[in-house]
């Protein structure tokens, strides 16, 4: 399995008991979605390796606490700390309107009521404090807030996004 045909679940961040235990935080908004995993993917340097799981429960709010097969000791959880955890993208749940996930936009054209066709959506950069889509405009990059009151249409057929931004906000990289 390659990283891209996967999604991020998140990062083991601590070991919870004696037996091999290890709390893992979620990068979700439903973490309930992930509370009856059967098994996992787990980054080892480059490498994605299938992990199952014995015992998998909610642990506080966006904690999953597993019990790893063969993982049973301190030590076994030792050297896991820090992996990443991903999943299949078929596991993700089917998105609908205007909501999407960032990699199946990718590729889509970008279109503004006022301005017309922006360009191609190359990426979103979300380490910033509000997520913004990265648009190639025949070699320039416009950087546009992924801005819930600008997003008018998702159109998975078309791949399209239409927006409407503020007055005068593409034309500053132009």
């Amino acid at each position: 399995m390659k990283k891209e045909d996967c999604f991020y679940l998140g990062k083991i961040v601590s070991k919870f008991s004696f037996k091999g235990e290890v709390l893992v935080k979620l990068d979700t908004d439903e973490p309930q979605l992930y509370k009856d995993l059967e098994s996992v993917f787990i980054a080892v340097g480059n490498n994605l390796i299938p992990f199952f799981i014995e015992k998998c429960r909610l642990h506080k709010s966006d904690l999953l606490r597993l019990k790893i097969e063969d993982v049973d000791t301190e030590a076994d959880a030792d050297a896991l700390m820090k992996s990443e955890l991903y999943l299949p993208l078929s596991f993700l749940p089917e998105l609908e309107g205007n909501k999407f996930y960032f990699h199946e936009i990718i590729g889509f054209t970008m279109k503004d009521v006022n301005f017309g066709i922006v360009g191609t959506i190359k990426g979103v950069n979300d380490n910033t404090a509000q997520a913004l889509f990265e648009v190639d405009r025949d070699g320039t990059e416009i950087l546009i807030p992924m801005n819930d009151e600008f997003i008018k249409e998702v159109n998975r057929d078309d791949q399209t996004i239409v927006v409407e931004t503020p007055e005068g906000l593409i034309d500053l990289y132009l």
